[in-house]
């Protein structure tokens, strides 16, 4: 990509490549990241982050693309958790595309969305990748809202209760969550509050299911995600305090 220093991308941190390169750049680390990953892996990547692009062209996160955060889960996985299995990257890649855009996975328009709309949205993803990688996206699915519900509470109940039972789905989570929680300092002052309230409780959570024996991550990886848990937490207590 031109104008884009590739050894000086690859040493960044995410955010940073983030700041000065934008989209592009984040699109150049995740090619350099999976240059290591057989031809096989890498159309799989490719035909998800193809799919993602498509998705989410027009949705926004605060200040950037929504698709830089897809990206930035992604090469957290890769590169950082040391983790190259192609259904755990493309499912990285799409883990917020049927929360997001069921509809449009499901082939209609987009609009309301349904519990008819998510079942063929996972349909989809199976008929394009495989079962496994539609398996991975319904576990970090958030499910419709249910009236008289708190959205937030629901959240981290369905959080808690999916992981549970989805040993690679937290290591997707973990990431997601990682660039939610340590980033929302990156996010516009006035969502900062309530992201922090929705989050901060998960900290804890997320920290005993990365920690289980069955959390398929190398025991140096855990200890670098429970740092960054960590410092999620801390900038949350910031941001509620202040």
């Amino acid at each position: 990509m031109a104008g884009i220093e590739p050894d000086l991308v690859r040493a960044m941190p995410l955010h940073a490549v983030t700041e000065v390169y934008g989209e592009q750049g984040l699109r150049l680390r995740l090619a350099l990241e999976c240059e290591r990953l057989p031809a096989t892996k890498r159309s799989t990547v490719d035909d998800a982050l193809r799919l993602a692009g498509e998705l989410h062209a027009n949705d926004r996160r605060t200040r950037e693309p929504y698709v830089n955060h897809l990206l930035r889960t992604t090469i957290r996985v890769l590169h950082y958790y040391r983790v190259d299995d192609a259904d755990v990257l493309a499912a990285a890649l799409l883990h917020d595309a049927v929360e997001d855009h069921a509809p449009e996975l499901a082939g209609r328009p987009g609009g309301d969305c349904t519990p008819d709309d998510i079942e063929q949205a996972l349909a989809e993803l199976a008929r394009r990748f495989n079962p496994r990688v539609a398996q991975l996206v319904a576990a970090v699915t958030n499910p419709l809202p249910e009236p008289g519900v708190n959205r937030h509470e629901q959240y981290r109940e369905h959080v808690a209760h999916s992981l549970n039972a989805h040993p690679w789905a937290r290591v997707i989570k973990a990431s997601d969550f990682t660039d939610n929680g340590v980033g929302l300092i990156y996010t516009l002052p006035h969502r900062q509050n309530t992201l922090a309230r929705k989050y901060r409780p998960l900290v804890p959570v997320l920290k005993e299911l990365v920690g289980r024996a069955d959390t398929p991550l190398a025991d140096d990886v855990k200890a670098h995600i429970q740092t960054q848990l960590d410092l999620a937490g801390r900038r949350m207590d910031a941001i509620l305090g202040a």
